[in-house]
């Protein structure tokens, strides 16, 4: 009966080959897949610098249109409710390490930039945008 009951014993699991033949087919995917992950998620930073950037020369502009001056300092975008609160860059992390701009007519802040090092996507410095 033991020969019998042995016999028709099934044997569950996988073999070492096909764990090996599924982990190579996983570390393929990974291949194609990791590269266009943080790829788009450069693109994604990008995005939010150009967006951050719109959005302060805007606040700028209007305060200008609104003052007929200049802001002394980028904070006081903030304290005068032009922005809500200093974006961050997103290449650097920071949201106080923007490159200043100065008027060459009027004191103040007129222009701003990213002042992280490196190229974009389209290989344009990210300190010039």
């Amino acid at each position: 009966m033991t020969h019998a009951s042995s016999a028709h014993k099934s044997h569950k699991g996988f073999t070492l080959i096909e764990l090996l033949v599924v982990l190579a087919i996983m570390a393929s995917l990974l291949t194609l897949v990791v590269p266009r992950y943080f790829h788009q998620s450069e693109r994604a930073s990008e995005t939010v610098l150009k967006h951050n950037l719109v959005a302060m020369r805007d606040a700028i502009d209007k305060f200008y249109a609104d003052t007929g001056h200049y802001p002394a300092t980028i904070s006081e975008l903030v304290s005068s409710k032009y922005l809500r609160e200093m974006p961050m860059d997103p290449i650097t992390g920071k949201n106080d390490g923007w490159q200043i701009i100065q008027s060459e007519n009027a004191s103040g802040v007129y222009d701003i930039k990213s002042a992280a090092e490196g190229n974009g996507n389209d290989g344009s410095a990210y300190n010039s945008w």
